[in-house]
């Protein structure tokens, strides 16, 4: 799946009305990049959501090491220390149920294939696009993720 989404009417909404929606709900920025970090963490606050940044897969495992809990996980492919693959496969071998949604520069399909089979619910091209986070929260919303799911 291309970084380009096509979204009916209905996803557009008026900001405050998204604020008010997500208020409970949190996100972990999981990127190498630390303009991509910052771009992704501002989308996210934009939309009323609690946010924490980190820069490789292993920190991002030892957060929930030591009891942190996220609603949705952005989760860069290619890190150092530990790429995303590894760290989607870890946390869900840990029973990590939140959404986590990949996020990488063009890869061929076999790399995607093996990145959604580590456990990701999506995966889109990066940067991610406001029709995209709407798109992402619109989801959590929908599927009644309002409390953290470690």
């Amino acid at each position: 799946m291309s970084g380009k989404m096509v979204l009916g009417n209905d996803a557009s909404s008026s900001s405050s009305d998204m604020v008010d929606t997500n208020k409970n709900l949190s996100v972990l920025v999981v990127d190498d990049d630390p303009l991509l970090r910052m771009f992704h963490d501002s989308y996210f606050k934009h939309f009323g959501l609690k946010t924490q940044v980190t820069q490789n897969g292993k920190k991002a495992v030892d957060l929930f090491h030591l009891g942190a809990s996220f609603d949705l996980i952005l989760m860069e492919r290619d890190m150092p220390v530990m790429d995303g693959v590894e760290a989607t496969k870890v946390l869900r071998a840990m029973g990590v149920n939140s959404m986590i949604v990949g996020l990488t520069a063009p890869i061929s399909r076999r790399e995607k294939r093996d990145f959604m089979a580590a456990g990701l619910n999506y995966c889109f091209e990066k940067p991610l696009s406001i029709n995209m986070a709407s798109f992402l929260l619109k989801e959590l919303n929908k599927n009644n993720i309002g409390s953290n799911n470690n």
